[in-house]
């Protein structure tokens, strides 16, 4: 399996493979146009898993803030990850999510959030996000599925606030 840097060539086979993924409905799908139409989008963060010629996984991480009173800090968030059905638990979703982060940390974000399953995102490091002072309030979501992933040691000492998703999310 090869994980690579998505290229534009690609994106109406990504569309297909998030559309199958995520039950054959296209939410997942025009998030993925809209955040590549939109400022927090990074190119080196649309990731794409390859196995004999064709695409088998996505993951997507975009810019975000996270704000209080005061300051206002960029931080990455995860949405969506794909794989495709016949492919999945076959660990080419961990492997997109380890090469994204070690990306992260090379383009010096310092923090991943995400929504997810809570029994799939903690086997990757995330954890609850709001006992560390972060919260969200545009999604009502439970404490287990709003989670963080500290990239840099000690981002999560200094950053508090709402994590605020962009536009390209409604």
């Amino acid at each position: 399996m090869i994980i690579r840097t998505e290229n534009e060539r690609e994106y109406q086979e990504v569309y297909d493979l998030n559309y199958q993924a995520f039950g054959n409905r296209e939410d997942e799908s025009k998030l993925v146009e809209r955040i590549r139409t939109s400022e927090g989008f990074v190119p080196e963060l649309s990731l794409v898993a390859e196995m004999d010629d064709r695409i088998v996984g996505h993951l997507l991480l975009s810019e975000a803030t996270v704000e209080d009173q005061e300051e206002s800090h960029t931080v990455i968030v995860l949405a969506p990850i794909a794989v495709k059905p016949d492919m999945q638990a076959r660990g080419i979703g961990s492997s997109l999510i380890q090469e994204g982060i070690k990306r992260c940390k090379d383009l010096g974000y310092e923090l991943v959030l995400l929504i997810g399953h809570p029994s799939y995102y903690p086997r990757l490091g995330f954890q609850p996000a709001r006992p560390f002072g972060l919260e969200l309030l545009q999604f009502e979501v439970s404490d287990d599925i709003f989670m963080v992933y500290e990239v840099k040691e000690g981002a999560l000492l200094k950053m508090k606030g709402e994590l605020k998703y962009p536009e390209a999310f409604f």
